[in-house]
């Protein structure tokens, strides 16, 4: 089988599809890899390291799509991607449905593509393999970005941070942070700041993950039910909010409202994690790694879908490592029979051949399922 790893386009978006290593993998099974001449660049590959794995290296994105059986890559395709797709191709991408411009969707109906989000594979105990690693780095992020711009001379023209040190001091109270979503990168961002010394408290709607946090933390962390009445408590006194709500095919729901941020002390920060799913915040709205705060009710919003392409070589190696299996199954088997090998991939099928798959994502988008992609596991068969 033929695969393409093409250079990000997206602006500082220096992530790669496949590292190395995951090339060296496909190639020594005996299929072609095709690189976009300096895709790993930015994450610190040569073309020469991709040329040892056995990749060939090629010259235009046009020619990756144009070759590619199946595409490899990061960041969801931008327009001018769109029509580059090949009939019938097969592309791994975090595509967010829900939040991306309905051309995607409809490049992807008209050239029959079988499209695999990345955040929505999800094994069998829950665990989503390829979102997992972004989300733990994402999560450990979370403290340097937070101590960044509560600085006295951070933030933008007439509005700065608290200038509060996350850890405190003897005598003088460490930053209050607030965690909303107790899940993977919650978790972490949760490890992330406590390790900084700052105060930390954790909402979820799940007393199992409250109670596992207190337990793996030894009751270090606060941990609260997440309902209205606390989120409004928790909100008044954080330093610090995170929103790490996520619900994979769908929009994050809005649990910080206006009023709540209004009730936020100035120069406090926000960290907006949801916003790859139209962010949990209502004053959120997407940034950029160039221009990554605003100001919006005299609070710092820092809202980057593509966060982790600020850690680019770290993040490509564990998108690598998780992803890797999934595509061994579509290069090895094909559809339909890569799901019976790896049925993780059927919740991360967003399209087969131009058809949208997932119930629920359909729903979010306001539509019908087109195709049942169960009877390829009951069955051996698609209707």
């Amino acid at each position: 089988m033929e695969f393409g790893i093409p250079r990000e386009v997206r602006d500082l978006e220096r992530r790669v599809g496949l590292t190395p290593s995951g090339v060296l993998a496909l190639t020594r099974e005996g299929h072609t890899v095709y690189v976009e001449k300096d895709a790993g660049v930015g994450a610190g590959f040569s073309d020469a390291d991709y040329e040892a794995a056995g990749a060939r290296i090629v010259y235009t994105a046009a020619e990756v799509y144009g070759r590619a059986d199946v595409v490899a890559k990061v960041a969801r395709p931008t327009a001018a991607e769109h029509a580059l797709f090949r009939p019938g191709q097969t592309i791994f991408s975090f595509f967010h449905l829900p939040v991306a411009s309905p051309d995607l969707l409809e490049a992807l109906v008209a050239q029959r593509v079988t499209a695999v989000a990345y955040e929505m594979i999800e094994e069998a105990d829950g665990m989503r393999p390829v979102l997992q690693p972004a989300s733990i780095v994402a999560g450990r992020m979370a403290p340097l970005i937070a101590g960044h711009y509560l600085r006295s001379d951070q933030g933008v023209p007439g509005r700065h941070g608290r200038g509060i040190l996350l850890s405190g001091i003897p005598g003088v109270p460490a930053a209050a942070v607030v965690i909303v979503g107790g899940g993977v990168l919650g978790t972490n961002a949760a490890r992330a700041f406590v390790g900084m010394g700052a105060e930390v408290t954790v909402l979820d709607k799940d007393p199992r993950r409250l109670q596992k946090i207190d337990e793996q933390f030894n009751g270090r962390i606060t941990t609260m039910f997440s309902n209205q009445y606390n989120l409004r408590r928790a909100v008044q006194f954080a330093d610090v909010l995170v929103g790490a709500v996520l619900i994979p095919g769908q929009r994050a729901p809005i649990l910080i409202t206006r009023e709540m941020v209004q009730q936020m002390r100035p120069g406090s920060v926000i960290i907006d994690f949801a916003i790859d799913e139209g962010g949990c915040v209502e004053t959120s709205r997407p940034t950029t790694l160039r221009d990554p705060v605003y100001v919006e009710e005299n609070i710092i919003h820092f809202c980057v879908p593509n966060l982790t392409a600020a850690v680019a070589r770290t993040t490509s190696y564990a998108i690598n490592n998780g992803a890797l299996p999934y595509l061994h199954a579509v290069a090895r088997h094909g559809w339909p029979q890569a799901l019976q090998h790896q049925p993780a991939l059927l919740p991360g099928i967003n399209v087969y051949q131009g058809k949208l798959a997932h119930p629920g994502l359909a729903a979010a988008l306001g539509r019908n399922a087109e195709i049942d992609l169960t009877k390829i596991l009951n069955e051996g068969t698609v209707t």
